[in-house]
Order: structure tokens, then sequence, then C-alpha cells
């Protein structure tokens, strides 16, 4: 949900595309990061697994704004998107201690 608060509206501005089509992508990779990446079966260290995550996330959203809405700039902006993700995050936790 954390990523979904810094991604939805990097999307809706960037790729000018509606609050749906926005949570859309999110909706798709979050639940797999966190289930498969941030699951139990992976033993590695937070960054690494956030650094991961949003990797994965960065070409699963592109892939999604690319292919299904024929957004051209999808790549860029699916990667400014989960890198302030993943930069809010880790600042989060540096600070607060979560997530």
């Amino acid at each position: 949900m954390f990523g979904q608060l810094v991604e939805i509206p990097i999307y809706m501005w960037g790729l000018s595309v509606s609050l749906p089509v926005a949570f859309g992508a999110t909706a798709i990779t979050h639940p797999l990061m966190w289930f498969g990446i941030f699951g139990p079966y992976w033993h590695a260290g937070y960054v690494t697994k956030a650094v991961t995550g949003e990797l994965f996330a960065w070409l699963g959203e592109a892939a999604y704004f690319a292919f299904f809405f024929g957004k051209r700039r999808a790549w860029l902006w699916s990667l400014i998107a989960n890198a302030a993700s993943l930069g809010t995050s880790l600042l989060s936790r540096h600070f607060f201690g979560v997530p």
C-alpha cells in the first residue's frame, strides 16, 4: 500500500491515466511482490528484497501500460514511479522502522 500511495499519482500525472488504470498496475504487481519476494521463502535482507521487488514492479507495470494502454513512455514513467517508491520506503524504514 505504501508504494501505491507514491506510484499512483505519478502514473496519473505522467501517463495521463485514470485512477483505476493507475491502481490496476500496482494492484497486479504488489501482491506478487509482497507474497513472493517478501514472503517467507527467500532469506535476504530488506534492501535486497526491496530493490529486487521494485525492479520486478518496474518491468511489470511498464508492460501493463505499454501493451494494454499503448503508453509510449511507460518504461520511463514506471522507472520514475518505482524509484520514488523505493526511495520513500527506504527513507521510511531508516527513520521510522517501517515497512
